[in-house]
């Protein structure tokens, strides 16, 4: 899927914003007792399972369904996506609801070596 300028435009705005963190730094983070968040849509759970222990959650719900698996605004929080793109909207979008511990996997699942996923 080709990706458009204005959406490529708005996710690097966005990771101005947020922090970003590779797949190791990841793993480490949810092994602290961060929530690790796939917000992939549900199409593309079929074709490529959540990493072991992820929340599915869509980008296009994040907002609404956070505070569900994620009540504490306080708790670390690592997203993914596909490509890193989304995660960083979607980590920008949780930081602007108050969340204080939020980082985006750089690279999305693409990055997260095949073997730990």
């Amino acid at each position: 899927m080709a990706l458009n300028e204005d959406f490529l435009r708005l996710a690097s705005a966005a990771r101005a914003r947020i922090r970003e963190v590779s797949p190791a730094e990841a793993r480490a983070a949810v092994a602290q007792g961060a929530v690790l968040i796939d917000v992939r849509d549900a199409d593309e759970l079929l074709e490529k399972p959540p990493v072991a222990g992820a929340v599915n959650i869509s980008r296009g719900r994040l907002e609404l369904k956070i505070s569900d698996a994620v009540p504490d605004k306080g708790t670390p929080v690592v997203l993914y996506c596909a490509g890193g793109n989304r995660g960083a909207l979607a980590a920008d979008s949780l930081q602007q609801l108050g969340y204080r511990n939020v980082a985006n996997v750089q690279g999305g699942l693409s990055a997260w070596p095949k073997d730990e996923q």
